[in-house]
């Protein structure tokens, strides 16, 4: 694995587990919503910028693209 798709798969890893606690889900939950719904693309798709926000800031991130896309 090249080192971009190494550091992609660490920081989807790292907002799986930090909207996980942020919500009180399990894990199996969590990445069943977020891939469900498209986030996890997203947050791949933007990680360059993504990755230097703060962890609150994608939690609302995340919580504010389910919104838009809730279909």
């Amino acid at each position: 694995m090249d080192k971009k798709k190494q550091d992609v798969a660490y920081f989807l890893s790292f907002c799986i587990e930090q909207y996980m606690n942020a919500k009180g889900l399990s894990r199996e939950t969590a990445i069943s919503l977020l891939s469900g719904k498209g986030v996890l693309d997203y947050l791949a798709e933007h990680f360059e910028i993504l990755h230097t926000q703060s962890r609150q800031w994608i939690i609302e991130e995340i919580d504010e693209y389910i919104k838009e896309h809730n279909n």
